[in-house]
């Protein structure tokens, strides 16, 4: 059986995704829960590798289990095993060819913001807290300059290996005011480590005067990290949902 999982995390007190050596992550709960179940071993693999921090409400998750069970009865089962801060959304059994990462045709990221004077400790691990004034229409003035087709090596940290690619398309980007927080939402076909921060990173600055959309233009076109806006935390971030082909 190949069963794909979309799970919802609080990503605030783990490591990421990915399993390591350096403590909590999201894929070693889920695994050893499963192993737990199964009593065999799990590999799993998923749709997004969230950085450390980064949340997620529609992650993507497939393993290749060799016993068959119940899939309600496992969907019950794992939610009353797991930390609170994970659960299992929804199971099913895919075709055996299904894979979270390679089938995937695009994502969608949240950012939030909380742009008011005090930040509620209710939204506190899920948004940045700004409190210098800043500029949302020209945020979303400068936000059309990364919509469509881009070499975004200006937007992306460095990793090892290096991409050979760093061409990305982004389909939109949407920032929607609610009170005091602003959600920036961006949807694209694929991502670069970290690009989606610093995005948001770049367009904060801009709405802070620290950049113009001229510099940005710039920074696009000279491929140079350098030129770019810091790196918005991990913890405003959250993976919103995966697109798959049909």
């Amino acid at each position: 059986m190949n069963i794909k999982l979309i799970i919802s995390y609080d990503g605030t007190s783990y490591l990421g995704w990915q399993e390591g050596n350096d403590g909590p992550t999201i894929e070693k709960t889920l695994r050893q829960v499963l192993e737990r179940v199964y009593q065999e071993p799990i590999v799993l693999q998923a749709a997004s590798r969230t950085d450390a921090g980064v949340h997620a409400h529609g992650q993507v998750v497939n393993f290749k289990p060799t016993k068959k069970k119940d899939l309600t009865r496992l969907l019950i089962s794992l939610n009353q095993l797991l930390p609170k801060s994970i659960r299992v959304l929804s199971l099913e059994e895919a075709k055996d060819s299904f894979h979270p990462t390679l089938d995937n045709g695009g994502k969608e990221y949240h950012y939030h913001l909380h742009l008011g004077p005090v930040q509620s400790p209710f939204t506190r691990n899920f948004s940045w807290h700004i409190h210098t004034p800043i500029d949302i229409e020209l945020m979303r003035e400068a936000s059309s300059l990364f919509i469509g087709t881009h070499d975004f090596s200006a937007l992306t940290n460095v990793t090892f290996p290096k991409p050979s690619d760093t061409t990305r398309t982004l389909g939109r980007i949407d920032l929607i005011e609610e009170g005091p927080h602003l959600r920036i939402e961006i949807e694209g076909d694929n991502f670069l480590y970290k690009m989606v921060r610093n995005i948001v990173g770049t367009l904060v600055y801009i709405g802070m005067g620290k950049l113009t959309l001229d510099e940005t233009k710039y920074l696009l076109s000279q491929k140079d990290r350098t030129f770019a806006g810091i790196t918005a935390p991990a913890h405003g971030l959250t993976l919103h949902s995966v697109f798959y082909r049909q």
